[in-house]
């Protein structure tokens, strides 16, 4: 098995937010689904765990469960795969590239294939736009879409969720830092913050820092970069004493990287509590079946193995729900 031993040039070179379009069927204004680029393979640190990036992947697997998958609709069941997709331009640790630059790897293609063992089909993976996986799961050639998508109030419209994972933005600071915890808005007050431009986090991180204000405390010194590697760089050197952003690359970084610490966490919703979920075109019938193995993968531990293989049980549910409440529809 081969472990982190390069940086992988197409995702170090991604710029700091890959930006979603706002409003339609694909995205909501506002609302971050894909996560800024952390680097592929930065070295194993004090952090901890070793990320595998080659495309020998040895993942968790699940039996198949005959109650559950006879539940898939025949009209799927009968083409004989699953077929999922995603976008491999993404960041680790939720779905990019392996060292070959070819096979698909990350939290999201893992929990893919559980979901087809459990359903008794090989899973068929699609590498696509991040705008084409709408499309290509409302047209049906895509039964199914794990890609970081957060559930909206607008795409519940279209598509049927599961949910999987909580979509949550994290408070990043340097290993050394004395910040114990950012979990308010005072918390923040007066201190140099970095934040991704046009973002939703930069949204909130700017509604605290009027709060303070208005409060009497220190605003806040928020600076921009380009490119999450100068964000490191930033924490590293002081100038900057700590950053908000997507909780993935973050909790990547911490695991791979060692010299850095989250220090809160919060709803990638604000105020709304966001969901990441699998993402199928509504009434098809497949959304109840890939719920019941999300919960049956819960229940047999396989779901939890998953996330900490990536560093994310931080973001793990306790149960998947179907189409629960989403992030609010966008004025118009």
């Amino acid at each position: 098995m081969s472990f982190i031993s390069r940086l992988a040039p197409a995702v170090a070179a991604l710029p700091l937010l890959l930006a979603v379009a706002c409003g339609g069927t694909g995205t909501s204004a506002g609302t971050t689904d894909r996560a800024e680029a952390a680097p592929a393979s930065a070295p194993s640190g004090t952090g901890g765990i070793k990320i595998n990036t080659s495309p020998e992947q040895n993942r968790v697997r699940a039996d198949k469960v005959e109650a559950i998958a006879a539940k898939v609709p025949e009209a799927i069941r009968s083409k004989g795969a699953l077929t999922a997709g995603f976008n491999g331009e993404g960041a680790p640790p939720l779905v990019f590239l392996a060292d070959d630059d070819t096979t698909l790897v990350g939290v999201e293609t893992d929990l893919a294939h559980l979901i087809a063992d459990v359903l008794g089909l090989p899973l068929k993976e699609e590498n696509t736009s991040w705008e084409n996986l709408f499309l290509a799961a409302k047209s049906g050639k895509y039964d199914l879409v794990l890609n970081n998508v957060t559930v909206t109030e607008e795409r519940k419209d279209i598509y049927d969720f599961a949910t999987y994972r909580v979509d949550q933005l994290a408070w990043q600071v340097g290993r050394g830092s004395p910040i114990t915890k950012i979990e308010k808005a005072a918390d923040i007050a007066g201190l140099n913050v970095s934040v991704g431009s046009g973002t939703n986090q930069e949204k909130i991180l700017l509604e605290w820092d009027t709060q303070n204000q208005k409060a009497g405390l220190k605003a806040a010194n928020i600076q921009y970069y380009e490119k999450y590697g100068d964000v490191l760089l930033a924490l590293k050197s002081g100038r900057v004493q700590a950053y908000l952003g997507p909780n993935p690359p973050i909790a990547y970084q911490v695991a791979v990287g060692g010299d850095s610490r989250i220090v809160g966490t919060l709803s990638g919703g604000g105020s709304v509590e966001g969901l990441i979920a699998v993402m199928t075109l509504k009434g098809n019938g497949l959304i109840q079946p890939v719920n019941e193995a999300i919960n049956t993968l819960i229940e047999n531990g396989k779901y939890a193995e998953v996330l900490e293989r990536w560093g994310l049980d931080n973001e793990a549910l306790p149960t998947s729900r179907i189409n629960p409440p989403g992030l609010p529809r966008q004025p118009k």
